[in-house]
């Protein structure tokens, strides 16, 4: 009797698990001063979640969908959207000029972690810190008053994600791409700048370049391995401590510019659910750049059967091989 009751509860718990995982999560929005003639729904994870209207002003867009993870959204590429499985989530978009106005209504948890995706921008927006790095070198911005710069939005974003009511996924969603940013700006930007410029790295008054990253912890949590600014942050940092030991060694080290010495360093280097991610990460990206697709066939195959574990990177990768 006792077992038979054991099977029941487990058949139970198995189809509410069901229920779950097929939650429908809705998006709606009404967008104003739009001057494109259509408003595209993205999400940054997967293309499979995707949706397109015809401009209407004050007209409401709905879209629903399934998913089983926290996912990243962007209307028309610009407005930024975290929802779970289960939200219902309207957004209403107003374009005034270059500025772009955002309100939130829907379920508590879906407000709350939108309204810390905007604190977020309001935060860069006051602190006046500039999203691209070729944007900084553009305005001359100096290497130390960069990283300076990252260093106050790491701590000051810090404060307002743990203040913040939004969920636990959505906060280390929030916080992976505060950390792709700010430590992009670590490795990446006095070699820019160097490039650029023309002002040694030495001579950038920033310290010991190869001291900048010492301390820092990658990310493992699967909400910072589905963050796209995260993926570029732990490739960079790839090539970056793989430099920095071969200076140690004394010997000379070449970043590598093509799909396959980046998929063999990246797989060398990280481990478990982070290589995971990264190969993933390469793979799709160069087939979705659509040349010299078939380059990434041995790849993929090598990838399924050593390091593949995620079936959802898997299917993707199948979908845009078809």
């Amino acid at each position: 009797m006792r077992k038979k009751l054991l099977f029941v509860l487990v058949g139970i718990l198995a189809f509410l698990n069901t229920l779950t995982a097929q939650q429908k999560t809705t998006l709606s929005a009404q967008v104003y001063g739009y001057q494109r003639d259509k408003i595209y729904f993205d999400c940054v994870q997967t293309p499979m979640i995707a949706q397109e209207f015809y401009t209407n002003p004050g007209e409401e867009h709905l879209y629903s969908f399934d998913c089983d993870a926290l996912v990243c959204m962007t209307i028309n590429g610009q407005t930024t959207v975290l929802l779970q499985p289960g939200d219902s989530l309207h957004v209403d978009v107003t374009y005034e000029g270059k500025s772009v106005k955002v309100e939130y209504s829907g379920s508590e948890r879906a407000v709350n972690n939108n309204r810390l995706v905007k604190s977020i921008e309001n935060l860069k927006r006051s602190l006046r810190y500039k999203s691209q790095l070729l944007g900084c070198a553009a305005l001359d911005i100096k290497p130390n008053e960069r990283i300076a710069d990252s260093r106050t939005l790491l701590e000051k974003a810090a404060v307002t994600v743990e203040r913040s009511r939004a969920s636990a996924e959505a906060k280390n969603y929030v916080m992976a791409m505060i950390d792709g940013q700010v430590y992009m700006s670590f490795m990446e930007y006095p070699v820019m700048y160097e490039s650029i410029r023309g002002m040694a790295v030495e001579n950038q008054e920033i310290g010991d370049y190869w001291s900048l990253m010492d301390g820092y912890v990658t990310r493992t949590d699967p909400q910072s391995l589905s963050c796209p600014e995260y993926a570029s942050l732990l490739m960079r940092y790839c090539f970056y401590m793989n430099e920095k030991a071969a200076k140690a060694g004394g010997k000379k080290y070449v970043m590598p510019k093509v799909m396959e010495e980046m998929y063999a360093e990246f797989a060398a280097f990280y481990s478990g659910e982070q290589r995971d991610f990264l190969l993933y990460t390469l793979l799709r990206n160069f087939i979705m750049n659509g040349q010299e697709i078939e380059r990434a066939d041995v790849l993929y195959k090598d990838y399924l059967e050593k390091y593949n574990s995620n079936v959802f990177y898997k299917d993707i990768i199948d979908m845009l091989l078809q």
